[in-house]
């Protein structure tokens, strides 16, 4: 369902804050930039109004210290469905980027920094210890979004897509404008992890056995207490009977 939030002044007669508006969606996107913890405290960000050459202009995108890569897309003035559809499409141009790409990325927002430097400045751990853009994030930031809009997020997600929406609300009080925020998702649960390519069997198997005064490794060695099959799709399959009983038991 739609989310929703609202602020009360703390009073003996709790009032709501009037809500209002912001002059304009690229006064949200400077205040991102100015303050990246509006998102997450844990992201660094590395472009600004990407040009995909493509597919158009990424509004930010942010890096995790794990080396996920955050590809953030403001509303403005699109549909609610235009707005997933065209993040999906950027996400489609991200993943096809190398780590040269996305250090030319970060030279051009910041300036000609150096992004392998300036990520080890901000999480301590060097850029060549984790992998970079193995995965990413998309993070759609509406003030509201319809129905089936969060149906098609929620979906999305089930299947390892990790795609959530932040929304924003601004509301007034004494003169001044507030800024709230609430997630659709719960952002510590989100979904596409990292899928790693498994290693290659190298034929070998390790058994915790045990040991105490009435079962022995060696004995289950020489009985093949632990034996090996395969099934019927060529899988191995190791089989642990009960312990082997010693001679005189």
């Amino acid at each position: 369902m739609p989310v929703e939030h609202s602020i009360w002044r703390v009073s003996n007669r709790p009032e709501p804050l009037s809500r209002a508006a912001l002059p304009s969606e690229q006064l949200l996107e400077d205040m991102i930039v100015a303050a990246p913890n509006i998102l997450s405290n844990e992201w660094m960000l590395i472009g600004r109004q990407v040009n995909t050459g493509v597919c158009g202009r990424i509004d930010l995108l942010a890096i995790a210290p794990d080396g996920v890569i955050i590809l953030i897309e403001l509303k403005r003035d699109r549909t609610p469905r235009e707005v997933v559809g065209q993040a999906l499409d950027y996400a489609s141009w991200l993943e096809q980027l190398e780590e040269g790409d996305i250090a030319r990325v970060y030279s051009n927002f910041s300036g000609g920094g150096d992004l392998a430097y300036d990520f080890e400045a901000r999480f301590g751990s060097a850029l060549d210890d984790v992998e970079l853009n193995e995965t990413h994030q998309i993070v759609i930031v509406a003030s509201s979004l319809d129905a089936s809009s969060e149906r098609v997020v929620q979906y999305l997600n089930d299947r390892d897509i990790a795609i959530n929406v932040l929304f924003f609300q601004v509301f007034e009080s004494g003169g001044k404008q507030l800024l709230s925020r609430a997630w659709l998702l719960d952002p510590s649960r989100e979904r596409g992890t990292p899928r790693r390519e498994r290693e290659p069997w190298k034929g070998e198997f390790y058994v915790s056995y045990g040991h105490s005064h009435t079962r022995s490794w060696q004995e289950a060695a020489q009985i093949g207490h632990a034996s090996e099959s395969r099934d019927r799709v060529g899988r191995v399959q190791l089989t642990l009977g009960s312990p082997p009983r010693r001679p005189g038991l």
